[in-house]
Order: structure tokens, then sequence, then C-alpha cells
């Protein structure tokens, strides 16, 4: 059943993916943020039929640490399923992403209309300019801006090496950064087509204070956090 729930809900992924693609691109004469609200209900759709077919349930701690005004996000990265619910748990977002998932037919297409900052992972330190460049006016313009520090999905139950990019970015801006960690990679693993039922927990830590702050210690604050949620979300 796990194996034929899984491949319904991928169907279904294929099949609605470029309809919502489609309209995305519809969107473009609105103004950024009314783009993003418009679109992210792909996200709620996705997590909703997860959940209805697949039976991934989630509950979230500390809501209530969420700021009113734009933040940084740095977050926990095992899974395609934070990708989606955080586009809905937290406000507007702009995503920190390697620009080759822009080259996506349909949901590249899609994605480009969310004001995301697609860097080139190849060129380290023209990615770095970008994200300080272009995060900050996201910020400006009202957006979280969402950061993977690990840079990529790392299997539940590891640990990989936390960049400073986001950092960086706080340091530079002075805005507050929020440490995000879940445990959904141990329903919808790292590159698995099964998915297992169950719940996820997501934990949202208090606001960590950036103002005069070095970006080492920052990252360093997040990265203690953020492992020490993890290690009380397996228990």
């Amino acid at each position: 059943m796990l194996l034929i729930r899984s491949l319904v809900f991928l169907l279904l992924q294929v099949v609605l993916t470029p309809v919502f693609a489609i309209l995305a691109l519809f969107t473009f004469p609105f103004a950024p943020l009314t783009r993003y609200h418009l679109i992210s209900s792909y996200a709620r759709t996705m997590v909703w039929l997860v959940r209805m077919i697949c039976g991934i349930r989630y509950e979230v701690r500390g809501a209530e640490n969420i700021p009113q005004h734009p933040c940084i996000v740095l977050s926990k990265h095992q899974s395609a399923w934070e990708t989606l619910a955080l586009q809905f748990i937290f406000p507007a977002q702009a995503w920190v992403l390697k620009r080759e998932l822009l080259w996506i037919p349909f949901f590249g297409w899609g994605l480009a209309m969310t004001s995301p900052i697609a860097i080139n992972r190849s060129d380290r330190k023209g990615a770095m300019r970008q994200l300080l460049e272009q995060g900050k006016h996201r910020l400006e313009q009202g957006f979280c801006v969402v950061i993977f520090p690990e840079g990529t999905r790392i299997p539940y139950g590891q640990r990989g090496k936390y960049k400073m990019g986001g950092a960086l970015l706080a340091a530079n801006t002075g805005v507050p950064v929020v440490p995000v960690a879940h445990n959904a990679g141990r329903l919808w693993g790292r590159k698995a087509f099964t998915k297992k039922p169950g719940l996820v927990t997501v934990s949202i830590g208090k606001p960590i204070i950036t103002q005069g702050r070095k970006a080492d210690e920052i990252n360093a604050e997040v990265e203690a956090w953020i492992e020490n949620e993890i290690q009380q979300l397996t228990h």
C-alpha cells in the first residue's frame, strides 16, 4: 500500500505541477508579494495531498516565535516536504536555491515567479555577493529569506556542514534569524520514492538577535540550536 499511495501522489503531482506552473506565469503583472501568495497555493495543495494520500501529518511547535516582520529563516533540510510546508508556515518568503532548478520545465517556470535568489554554486564568490545583495533587497521588499545552511538535503539522522551565507546576510542586515528543526526526513526521505505515514514535527526557535554580532557567532548559535532540537525530536 505504501508503494501504491506514493505512486498515486506522484501521478497527481506530475499532472498538477504543469497546471499550477502555467497559471503562475499569468501572475507576472502583479507585485512580487501578490505573486508569491497566489503561487504558494501549489505548496498548500501538495502538503494536503500528501496528508490525504500518504498519511503525512504535521504539527508546528513555537509558531509564536515567528516575527511579524521580515526575518531570515535557517532551516534543517532533509526532505522535499519542508520546501513545501515552510511556504505557508512562515509569511511570504524568498528562497535561496541553485539556479538549475529554474531550468526544470513547468516547475522551474513557476518557481521563477516567486522572486527566488537563484545562485550559481560553481561561482562561490559571485553566489555570496548575489546572496548579500539580493537578500537585502528581498528583505526590504517584505519577504523573509529562507536558507538551508547545510546547502543540500541531509539524510535523516545525519549532520552536514553549516555554511556561512545566511549568517553573513544576517550580520550585514541586522535582521533576526529564526532557526527551524524538523524530522520530515523520517517519513519522506532524501530522494525516496516511498512516503511513510506519520507525524512531522516542525520546531521553530526564538528569533536570534544579530545586530552587532559576527557571522561565525551567529552561525554557531543557529547550528547548536537546530542540532540540539533535532535530538529532542528523535526521542
